[in-house]
């Protein structure tokens, strides 16, 4: 029996004839684990995989944990299963649709409130008018929405000075001091 206690990935396929792929997809499964430092211990895989090969050994048996995928317990288990899958995704679905909702009536709520759109039938301002009833109404001038351009008014003026005095003209660094002020 060798002493070494802990064998990488690549020695412990050599040690018991397996691909290096087979033991990954073990460690991924679960099956078999590895340390914080990325080896395994020796007793991991006597567990899995009993003593390792020797010489004049027998054939290993192999002993994964597969089941026959048509035996009725495996069925029965898979229905269960996907039961519980259905019924976790109906609420999560439920609760989506619940925020999804709550979600629009707030979007509703502070689009009214910015009057980007005009308020529903039931308003909670009390100093607001209510919205007009075409039919008992007579015609009024439609007001501006924001979408359209309004009609122009009157032209407003804007009144310019009769008299601008013109700017100095700018002098450079050396005439501040060779030129006489002027």
């Amino acid at each position: 029996m060798n002493t070494v206690t802990k064998y990488s990935v690549s020695d412990a396929a050599t040690l018991y004839k397996k691909s290096r792929a087979t033991l990954y997809k073990d460690i991924k499964n679960g099956m078999l684990s590895r340390d914080h430092d990325g080896l395994i211990d020796f007793s991991e895989l006597l567990r899995v995989y009993g003593e390792p090969f020797g010489g004049k050994q027998q054939k290993r048996i192999d002993t994964s944990p597969i089941q026959n995928m048509n035996t009725p317990e495996y069925t029965d288990k898979t229905v269960i299963e996907l039961k519980n899958q259905i019924d976790f995704l109906k609420k999560q679905l439920e609760k989506a649709e619940d925020r999804e909702t709550k979600a629009n009536a707030r979007i509703d709520t502070l689009l009214t409130l910015i009057e980007m759109k005009p308020p529903q039938a039931v308003t909670t301002f009390t100093n607001q008018k209510s919205e007009p009833n075409i039919a008992t109404d007579p015609p009024s001038k439609p007001k501006h929405d924001g979408l359209t351009t309004p009609e122009p008014k009157e032209n407003p003026r804007i009144p310019v000075p009769e008299h601008i005095e013109p700017e100095p003209k700018k002098r450079g660094f050396l005439s501040r001091f060779f030129l006489p002020n002027g």
